[in-house]
C-alpha cells in the first residue's frame, strides 16, 4: 500500500512540474510574439513541446483521476 501511495505522490508531484513548465512555455511564446522580428521556428518549436507537455499533464490526470483535473 505504501508503494501506491508513493507512485501517486509521484505523479502529483511530476504533474505540478509540468504544469509549471506549461505556463513557462506558454509565458515564452507570449514573449516572443510580440518581437517584431520573432524567430518562425523557435515559436515552432516551444509550440511542439507546448503541446507535448499538455499530453503528459494529460494522461497523468487520467491515471490519477478527475479530481486532479485543473
Amino acid at each position: 500500500m505504501s508503494n501506491m501511495f508513493e507512485t501517486a505522490m509521484d505523479l502529483h508531484h511530476r504533474l505540478e512540474t509540468l504544469r509549471a513548465e506549461h505556463r513557462e512555455l506558454d509565458d515564452a511564446l507570449s514573449r516572443l510574439c510580440l518581437d517584431p522580428e520573432e524567430d518562425e521556428l523557435a515559436v515552432r518549436r516551444l509550440k511542439k513541446r507546448k503541446l507535448i507537455v499538455k499530453d503528459r499533464i494529460n494522461i497523468i490526470e487520467h491515471m490519477l483521476g478527475p479530481e486532479t483535473q485543473a
